[in-house]
C-alpha cells in the first residue's frame, strides 16, 4: 500500500458503490431456514413474516422510516423497488439519506468504496480533507460534487414563491426537478415523485438542503424579498392526515432517531385531533397495527433509537401483537427481508395510495 500522501483524488474515487437488486435473488429459502434457528436469524424471519402480513393487509398504510447512511451503503435500489411495487406508502427519513445521498446520486454523482478498511485506513482523514473528499465509515463522497448538490437545492428553493412549506412539499419540488432535468435518474426521490409517495424529513435543514436554505435566505434578504421557510408543524399535521385517512397502519423502521419517533407520534397526534372533534376516550385512534425495527442500538442508555416497540405501546403508539425488534446491521439484514417480501408477492394485490396527491389537495383547499 502506498504512503497516505501519494494517493490522488482520482484513485480514491475510482470504485463506485453498487446498489443491491433484491429482485435478482430469492431470499425466501434463507428466511425459511432462519425460522428454525435462534438469535437474530429467528427475529429476522419473524420480522419478514410480519412485513408480508402488513402487505397482505389491503387496508394497511405502510410507513418506512430511514436513519443512518443507508443510500450511500448501497440500499437505494432496494428502497426504490419497495416504492415501485406499492410496498411502501409514505417515508419518514433523515435529510442525509434523501438529499445528500439519494438526490445527490439523482444528479448523476456517486458514492465510492474506500480502499482498505475503516479500522486501518490507508489514507488519513486530514489528507482526505485536503483532497476535498468526505468519508462515511468506508465510503467516500466528492465534496466538490456535494457543493453542487447544495447549489441545486438553493436553485429549487429560489424558484418557489415565498411562504411556509412542509419538508414533503420541498422534497416533491426536488423530485419534479429530477423529472424535468434528469428524467433517467435512478433516485428514490424521483421514484416517490412519480408514485405519489410522500417523503417527510422532520430535521430537513440537517443536510445539503440546509445549506441551500441558508444561501436562499441570505440572497432573498439582500434582494429585499421574503424567503421560503420550512414549517415543521405542517410536516407533523400532514403525516398525521395519513393516519386519519387510513386508521390501519404499519411501520418498517430502518434505524431509529427522529424518523422513528416522528412516525410513531402520529398516533398520538391523530388522537388529539379526534379528541378535538368530539371523541374523548383514549384508544379511539388505533395504534400502529404492525411494527418492525432494525437497529444496532439497544435500550441500556435510554436513548430513543434503542427503545423497544413494546415500550412504545405504553405511549399508545404501537400494538404488541405484530411487532419485532431486529438487532443487527441494516445493510446486511434489510436486503434479506426485502427480497423475501418481494418474492412472496403479497404486494401484487396492493394499489397505489398516492398520499402526496391527497395532501396536495388538502393544502390547496386551505
Amino acid at each position: 500500500m502506498k504512503p497516505t500522501t501519494q494517493w490522488t483524488k482520482g484513485e480514491l474515487l475510482a470504485n463506485p458503490i453498487k446498489h443491491i437488486d433484491i429482485t435478482k435473488f430469492d431470499a425466501r429459502p434463507v428466511v425459511t431456514s432462519y425460522r428454525e434457528m435462534a438469535y437474530t436469524a429467528r427475529t429476522l424471519a419473524r420480522a419478514s413474516d410480519i412485513y408480508s402480513q402488513m402487505l397482505a393487509d389491503k387496508d394497511c398504510a405502510v410507513i418506512l422510516t430511514l436513519a443512518g447512511s443507508l443510500v450511500s451503503a448501497g440500499l437505494k435500489k432496494a428502497l426504490m423497488t419497495l416504492v415501485e411495487h406499492n410496498m411502501v406508502d409514505a417515508i419518514v427519513s433523515t435529510g442525509a439519506n434523501i438529499v445528500d445521498q439519494d438526490f445527490f446520486e439523482g444528479l448523476g454523482f456517486k458514492h465510492y468504496m474506500a480502499p482498505g478498511s475503516p479500522e486501518a485506513p490507508p489514507v488519513d482523514d486530514t489528507t482526505l480533507r485536503n483532497l476535498m473528499i468526505d468519508r462515511i465509515y468506508d465510503t467516500y463522497i466528492d465534496e466538490d460534487e456535494l457543493r453542487e448538490c447544495d447549489d441545486t437545492t438553493q436553485k429549487i428553493f429560489d424558484a418557489l414563491p415565498a411562504g411556509a412549506y412542509s419538508s414533503r412539499e420541498l422534497i416533491e419540488a426536488m423530485g419534479k426537478y429530477l423529472a424535468d432535468n434528469h428524467p433517467d435518474a435512478e433516485s428514490l426521490v424521483a421514484t416517490c415523485h412519480r408514485k405519489g409517495v410522500p417523503i417527510f424529513c422532520p430535521a430537513f435543514s440537517d443536510c445539503s438542503a440546509g445549506f441551500g436554505l441558508v444561501l436562499h435566505r441570505v440572497e432573498r434578504a439582500e434582494q429585499g424579498k421574503e424567503p421560503i421557510t420550512v414549517d415543521s408543524g405542517k410536516d407533523f399535521h400532514e403525516v398525521t392526515q395519513i393516519k386519519l385517512a387510513h386508521p390501519e397502519s404499519g411501520l418498517l423502521m430502518l434505524g431509529g432517531g427522529v424518523p422513528k419517533n416522528f412516525a410513531q407520534d402520529i398516533v398520538v397526534a391523530a388522537e388529539l385531533l379526534d379528541d378535538r372533534a368530539g371523541g374523548k376516550a383514549r384508544g379511539n385512534v388505533a395504534m400502529h397495527k404492525y411494527a418492525i425495527q432494525m437497529t444496532v442500538a439497544d435500550s441500556r442508555d435510554g436513548a430513543l433509537s434503542g427503545s423497544t416497540l413494546r415500550e412504545a405501546c405504553s405511549w399508545g403508539k404501537v400494538d404488541v401483537v405484530h411487532e419485532q425488534m431486529v438487532y443487527g446491521e441494516i445493510a446486511s439484514l434489510f436486503p434479506i427481508l426485502a427480497s423475501d417480501a418481494y418474492h412472496r408477492g403479497e404486494w401484487k394485490q396492493r394499489h397505489e395510495h398516492r398520499f402526496s396527491d391527497m395532501l396536495n389537495k388538502q393544502a390547496a383547499s386551505v
